[in-house]
């Protein structure tokens, strides 16, 4: 049964700072453990910081985590056409003008320790680079394409009419596929198609979004501790994989805890409405978080390599602040507008096609998922 749906205004605004946490964590995964690629191996830069550091890989589920929330509040008076307009609008415009960004900085800066090409550039205008045989502009933007790929089926579901209707179906279905590739497959394109490295976190967005509704009953309780054993299960999977430093090992209790804990946190913040701090600034928080996370990684192993072998603790920092500065001028002067340009010019051509964007008798949302999607 369900209650109290969220208006369309309404803003979570402790996702904003959810979402901050998690690519600082990610960030300092990137700078303090992993450092940058030095003769094709991985060194740690700042060992002083590995021991809490090595497990800001953590930092990409809690996106997904959120993502599946969002998504399927983005999708709630929408159609399949509207919703693609919404992702493409939200996705692709920052993503360009950082892809491109980051394509100069390794141009002019990179050699020896990197190198790039144009024929890299055209390959990453479609995201999935790998596809092209050619390497991510940046190694961050593998998560990039997992969330495309979930846009994507959320999208031909939403245009059979089966999302979110039979959600408890979709993710039932979902996790028994990824338990069959885990168990008997094991074919990576299956692995990429239905994402089953990474299904549990986006399940348990969408099921707290079930309870951020009101829905009460044993069936997405079950789901839901279904959706978050997947995920502990996927981040232990995913550990595994990590090309760690000699000498160095992740501890499954702590990476447990994590999972658990962000699980946790991501469902109280549903009900946490308001923060005590200014709106402007929360909003920018959230703003800077995705091209932060389209930057950081990099353009900073660039100016690292530059500045080596002064990798220390303020050479960091200053990268670290260099980069949320550049992160928030592209959101205010980059983003928001190429998003609101992306979205009246594809929104009225589907109308001129006579393609609806909005379902009937409902209006799209705005609120959680302008501000966080």
């Amino acid at each position: 049964m369900l209650a109290n749906e969220p208006k369309a205004s309404s803003r979570l605004q402790a996702f904003d700072l959810l979402r901050l946490v998690a690519v600082l964590a990610v960030i300092f995964y990137h700078y303090g453990f992993r450092g940058p690629p030095s003769h094709g191996a991985t060194q740690v830069a700042l060992p002083w910081m590995a021991g809490f550091s090595q497990y800001g890989f953590l930092g990409v589920p809690i996106f997904f985590i959120i993502s599946g929330f969002v998504i399927a509040y983005s999708a709630e008076g929408r159609t399949a056409t509207g919703f693609a307009i919404a992702r493409f609008s939200r996705i692709y415009p920052t993503f360009l003008f950082c892809m491109s960004l980051t394509f100069l900085a390794l141009l002019t800066m990179g050699p020896p320790a990197f190198y790039t090409s144009f024929a890299q550039w055209c390959a990453n205008l479609f995201i999935a680079a790998p596809a092209f045989h050619q390497p991510y502009m940046d190694g961050a933007y593998w998560s990039l394409v997992v969330e495309v790929v979930f846009y994507a089926w959320v999208a031909v579901l939403m245009a059979i009419k089966v999302f979110p209707r039979r959600l408890d179906l979709i993710i039932l279905v979902w996790l028994g596929l990824t338990f069959a590739n885990e168990l008997t497959i094991d074919a990576p394109i299956f692995e990429r198609l239905f994402l089953a490295d990474d299904s549990g976190f986006f399940a348990v967005g969408l099921v707290i979004y079930e309870f951020y509704r009101g829905r009460r009953d044993l069936k997405l309780y079950t789901i839901f501790a279904l959706s978050a054993g997947t995920a502990v299960f996927q981040s232990l999977h995913r550990a595994e994989r990590i090309d760690s430093p000699a000498g160095v090992s992740l501890d499954s209790g702590v990476i447990v805890a994590i999972c658990l804990i962000s699980i946790a946190i991501i469902f109280l913040a549903t009900r946490l409405r308001r923060l005590p701090l200014p709106a402007g600034l929360v909003m920018a928080i959230g703003g800077i978080t995705y091209p932060l996370y389209l930057l950081h990684m990099q353009l900073g192993y660039v100016i690292l390599n530059v500045i080596q072998p002064a990798t220390v603790a303020w050479a960091a920092a200053a990268i670290i602040a260099g980069v949320v500065l550049l992160s928030w001028i592209v959101w205010r002067f980059i983003e928001r507008p190429a998003q609101r340009w992306t979205r009246t010019v594809l929104t009225t051509e589907a109308t001129r096609r006579g393609w609806p964007v909005a379902a009937s008798q409902a209006a799209p949302p705005t609120g959680i998922e302008r501000s966080l999607a």
